[in-house]
């Protein structure tokens, strides 16, 4: 992509004024996306995202710029104009840079740009009439299929050359049930970091049809009783509240400022001794899976909590400094206009010893929160507020009517410990995290959990 001669001289002048660690990150991407809505293409475009990134560190410190222009002469003065925020002075650095090859654990049999828009949009018409089909109340669907091709380069002036080819697909599935007087919504978004043989791999039409049953359930749902309750949290897009409340207080980028409740407690009981929880970027084909970070560190499996005990963070490699840890593969980035920071892969609470039936039958009065959809999350605090897309509520030890518009409202602290049963059927389900490094695949999941008491928001 960039000759490695370039390279060792432009991570030279990055250090000109005293720098003391530089790196080069260069990415070349292409994206395809297709979208229909109510069994028409509305548009199918096609694009490319190429540029460098050049980051600076001097101690605590650090400085990140970048270009599209790869050229020797643009590189060297963004080069120097970045070392020149970071200090002053002349100081002639050599660069000598090692090639790694790094491992590949996520093969692809069909790259994604080599397939034809023709096969492209029978898979999505296939999703259309499934979800389409499924109900005279669904009024609209829309369907979404998206494939990236992203190639990287990464040159550090510790000697590390690396090149890395990411490639993933996805399609989504909104559909929208109406009974003439209010909507509701049901969504499905598959995806993995693999070519388009994604689709021999699942049952297109049930996601669509599940999107649909999801819409048309909640359209005859009555309203969602508030107050404290036990909730049980169902496997898959259940576990964005670990993601959002508990995860991201986990990283790097909160502990190292202090922003974090999780700061120092290493070694600490933090959850119930049911939660063992796992960041794992290691597994083949996963949608938040990666074969190096954005930073060429080659991805871990990480125990973050085990038996309710905190073990560890998720650390890149600034403020791996400033916590004085060693980077745990866990940086990330959208693209070369973003500095990497610590982020998610694919994070999880492990599979326990309950059964699903054990769990819902625990419950003498409370919700069964099925699929969960947004929410927000205050990482300082833990205080989070997320929506449940298809819930029941529960009674008698068994699973009852339909309501909507259910929130879970807590702190991630608090859930953590409130945990009191986990199931054994752990999945897990994809979805984009947006943090300061921009918009990143992860995946979330967990077995059925069950939460001994939480505020339910409703009516």
């Amino acid at each position: 992509m960039i000759l490695k001669n370039v390279l060792q001289e432009v991570l030279s002048k990055a250090l000109y004024t005293g720098g003391d660690f530089a790196e080069i990150f260069v990415e070349d991407t292409v994206n395809n996306n297709i979208n229909m809505i109510n069994g028409k293409i509305e548009n199918a475009v096609s694009g490319r995202n190429f540029g460098v990134g050049i980051r600076i560190f001097k101690g605590f410190r650090s400085v990140y710029a970048y270009t599209n222009n790869s050229s020797r002469e643009s590189l060297l003065q963004t080069a120097y104009k970045a070392a020149c925020a970071i200090g002053e002075g002349k100081e002639e650095v050599e660069i000598n840079l090692m090639e790694r090859i790094a491992s590949n654990i996520h093969p692809v049999i069909y790259v994604p740009s080599s397939v034809s828009n023709i096969k492209k949009v029978k898979v999505i018409k296939q999703a259309y009439g499934a979800a389409k089909g499924y109900s005279k109340e669904i009024a609209q669907v829309a369907v979404a299929y998206k494939d990236i091709d992203q190639k990287v380069l990464i040159a550090n002036s510790e000697g590390l050359m690396v090149e890395d080819r990411r490639i993933s697909t996805r399609i989504a599935i909104n559909s929208i049930a109406t009974n003439g007087e209010e909507n509701q919504t049901g969504s499905e978004s598959p995806g993995r970091r693999m070519g388009f043989e994604i689709f021999d791999t699942f049952d297109i039409e049930a996601f669509a049809r599940n999107a649909s049953k999801v819409a048309v359930t909640m359209l005859h749902a009555i309203p969602c009783p508030a107050g404290k309750m036990t909730v049980a949290i169902d496997n898959g897009f259940g576990g964005v509240i670990f993601h959002e409340a508990c995860g991201h207080a986990l990283e790097a980028s909160a502990i190292a400022k202090g922003n974090s409740v999780f700061v120092d407690k290493i070694g600490q009981k933090i959850a119930s001794d049911k939660v063992t929880a796992i960041d794992d970027g290691t597994m083949p084909n996963l949608w938040g899976s990666l074969n190096i970070d954005d930073e060429g560190t080659p991805t871990q499996r990480k125990v973050l909590i085990e038996n309710g005990i905190l073990k560890s963070y998720m650390i890149d490699k600034l403020n791996g400094r400033r916590m004085n840890m060693e980077s745990t593969g866990s940086s990330r980035r959208e693209s070369y206009k973003y500095a990497p920071t610590s982020r998610m892969t694919n994070t999880y609470i492990a599979a326990g010893d309950d059964s699903n039936d054990a769990i819902i039958a625990s419950i003498n009065n409370g919700l069964y929160a099925k699929k969960m959809g947004g929410g927000s999350v205050n990482p300082v605090t833990g205080e989070f507020n997320f929506a449940v897309m298809e819930g029941y509520l529960v009674k008698n030890g068994k699973i009852d009517i339909p309501v909507r518009g259910a929130t879970l409202i807590g702190k991630g602290d608090e859930i953590l410990m409130n945990i009191d049963m986990v199931g054994k059927d752990m999945q897990q389900a994809q979805g984009m995290c947006g943090a300061s490094s921009g918009s990143i695949p992860t995946n979330v999941g967990q077995p059925m959990i069950r939460v001994s008491e939480i505020t339910v928001g409703g009516r």
